[in-house]
């Protein structure tokens, strides 16, 4: 009996590790700093004269926050929305993806996912190696310059993003 036990012990302590590694914490952006992401890349095209979409999602492509500049085009919402699903998806910039598939034929492919938009202007939000959203931008003339602008926003918030 007194092995039977402990073996059974041992099993249920066991098992509860095992649950306890099975769940896991992880980071997201609040709806505040996301707007505050949005409004800030809104500000950072409109200096260079571009009326932008911009969308911020959560790590898992989720939607945070929406905002869309005066004078900027009805097609610009879903392509920032789209960037910013690709680029937390894949939990990398838009632009260096769509070159990739441009030279990669091997990569090529990327481009039938459902959801994925290789053009430039998604930019991931991380803290430390963690990527906890994504920022997208649609509506400048390029993708460089969707992206110009989402890293120039990115950037006034590094100390909350640490």
């Amino acid at each position: 009996m007194h092995k039977l036990a402990t073996v059974a012990l041992g099993f249920a302590l066991s098992t509860g590790l095992a649950h306890a590694q099975a769940i896991r914490s992880e980071r997201t952006l609040t709806l505040e700093l996301a707007n505050q992401i949005a409004a800030a890349s809104i500000a950072a095209c409109n200096a260079k004269g571009v009326a932008v979409s911009v969308t911020v999602v959560d790590r898992t492509g989720g939607i945070r926050a929406v905002q869309r500049a005066d004078n900027a085009g009805p097609h610009t919402l879903e392509a920032s929305r789209l960037k910013a699903f690709t680029s937390a998806s894949a939990r990398s910039n838009t632009l260096a993806m769509m070159e990739t598939a441009q030279k990669n034929p091997g990569a090529a492919n990327v481009v039938h996912i459902p959801g994925f938009l290789l053009l430039g202007g998604g930019v991931p939000v991380r803290v430390g190696n963690d990527v906890v959203g994504a920022v997208g931008i649609g509506g400048a003339p390029s993708g460089a310059i969707d992206e110009q602008c989402a890293i120039t926003a990115l950037e006034q918030f590094k100390d909350q993003l640490k």
